[in-house]
């Protein structure tokens, strides 16, 4: 799985880095198989004036499906990562979750639409 970490408007220190990718890899790691490339977007949206302007954006490109896109914004950034990586986890089991039921489902017809053929 590719992880790609890149900050707007600050420099990214090695210790934000480190954080966003161990706290990201142990959420993911689990949809390895279906998640190629993680993108995250850290910034400062007002800078030196402060206030809840730390952004952590997740971008999360699914195979035939839209891309996941999470957003958090809070006074400190690491806290802003730590929520933008819990809810991008939800939704990805989810996501997951509905696309391999529906191959579920599909394969459970095609061999109930099989049975029906052999029997007539």
């Amino acid at each position: 799985m590719n992880i790609d970490i890149q900050a707007r408007g600050f420099e990214l220190t090695e210790g934000l880095r480190e954080h966003t990718y161990r706290r990201l890899k142990f959420a993911t790691d689990w949809a390895m198989d279906d998640v190629k490339t993680i993108k995250v977007r850290l910034s400062d949206i007002n800078g030196p004036r402060g206030g809840e302007d730390k952004r952590c954006l997740i971008q999360i490109p699914m195979a035939k499906k839209q891309q996941i896109v999470i957003q958090d914004t809070e006074a400190d950034l690491y806290i802003a990562i730590d929520k933008a990586i819990n809810r991008a986890e939800q939704l990805l089991a989810k996501r997951i979750g509905r696309i391999k039921e529906h191959a579920h489902v599909k394969v459970h017809h095609l061999a109930y639409d099989e049975e029906v053929l052999i029997s007539k």
